[in-house]
């Protein structure tokens, strides 16, 4: 077992990850682990020895979004249009412009704006940390460093977890999977499974800490129930005027846009259009370029040339591509220029990114 302090930091040792967590948790430490595995980081944040979350940096906001997801079966506010609007805000795609713990920061905004509650908050982040510390069980070499000092300080808290009961539940996972590969078997076999060398199951007792952990602040299992059955607070529903002479195209846009967030106005006839626009005073605009008797690009100039809708975000969707039909949206002071065909993500992106 490595005898080196938890706090220093050495490139590429032999890693034992039942060992470094039973340290952190026998001193109830307070701040964060970070361990690099090449391209590839696990990050740890405890307070007085609990775990307040658990993140690597594999793609994770495909893990968040894929947990979100199945609570979204429970919690109706984490739907698709929701789970979009967070990634635009808070997942970058380069390291320059990276957001310091976005993925906790993104969970703190839907709290803060009522998607879910702090309950759900913390039900969330206990699954989320089960999926990350199985994999960073798994872990055979690396370089390590503990900070007592995080970026998380300043942000809510919305849960403190035994540590050693999530432990056991990750062994317990490793154990049962029958597709393990070899090498996930042999990293996590000699430190977490194998009881038959004294120097690699010295770490059990200290993880059996009993009377030395403080109790857990939040009973998450016992209100688990209670807290997906309780009713979120209501959001705005925004409405979305598509304009389109194609019936096709219209019942699309008005199937991605889900009905928990989005009023939507189907409108197929261009010369009504305006009438109908001004009735329901719509918060976006979807406009087809090409449809008989009023191109789209006149019924633009027309809409901004009306008082009411002088700053409406107004996108315009063509199949053309080309520079002249882009040029030609920007003399009318369309908002955007959505490209046919398109998928329900690209729509919603579009969508959240002038009405966010």
């Amino acid at each position: 077992m490595s005898t080196t302090p938890i706090g220093s930091y050495r490139l590429f040792q032999k890693l034992h990850p039942i060992s470094l967590l039973a340290q952190l948790t026998s001193r109830r430490a307070t701040g964060c682990l970070r361990v690099y595995t090449g391209t590839v980081s696990w990050s740890i944040y405890l307070e007085d020895g609990k775990l307040t979350y658990a993140s690597h940096s594999d793609k994770i906001f495909e893990l968040l979004d894929s947990h979100l997801r199945r609570l979204s079966q429970q919690i109706p506010t984490l739907n698709s249009a929701t789970r979009v609007q967070m990634r635009l805000m808070f997942e970058t795609k380069n390291d320059t412009q990276s957001i310091s713990n976005a993925d906790y920061q993104a969970i703190c905004w839907l709290v803060d704006q009522d998607y879910m509650t702090s309950q759900q908050a913390a039900i969330l982040i206990e699954e989320l940390a089960k999926e990350v510390l199985e994999s960073f069980l798994a872990l055979k070499e690396g370089s390590y460093e503990f900070n007592s000092e995080t970026s998380l300080d300043e942000l809510t808290k919305f849960c403190c977890l035994d540590l050693r009961l999530i432990v056991e539940h990750c062994q317990r996972q490793l154990r049962s999977r029958q597709t393990i590969p070899p090498s996930v078997t042999a990293g996590a076999g000699s430190q977490v499974v194998s009881t038959t060398k004294p120097t690699q199951t010295q770490p059990q007792p200290s993880m059996k800490v009993g009377q030395q952990l403080p109790k857990t602040n939040f009973n998450l299992l016992e209100d688990r129930n209670r807290a997906f059955s309780s009713t979120p607070v209501s959001k705005s529903i925004y409405t979305i005027a598509c304009i389109d002479d194609s019936q096709t195209v219209l019942n699309s846009i008005k199937l991605f846009l889900e009905e928990s967030t989005f009023s939507v106005v189907l409108i197929n006839d261009p010369v009504k259009a305006l009438m109908q626009i001004l009735r329901s005073k719509p918060d976006l605009i979807l406009l087809d370029v090409e449809m008989p008797n009023l191109d789209g690009y006149e019924l633009c100039s027309l809409l901004r040339r009306h008082s009411q809708f002088k700053n409406t975000p107004i996108i315009m969707v063509t199949g053309r591509t080309g520079f002249i039909d882009r040029a030609k949206a920007k003399v009318v002071r369309a908002s955007g220029y959505l490209t046919k065909p398109f998928t329900q993500s690209e729509l919603l992106k579009m969508v959240f990114k002038h009405i966010g």
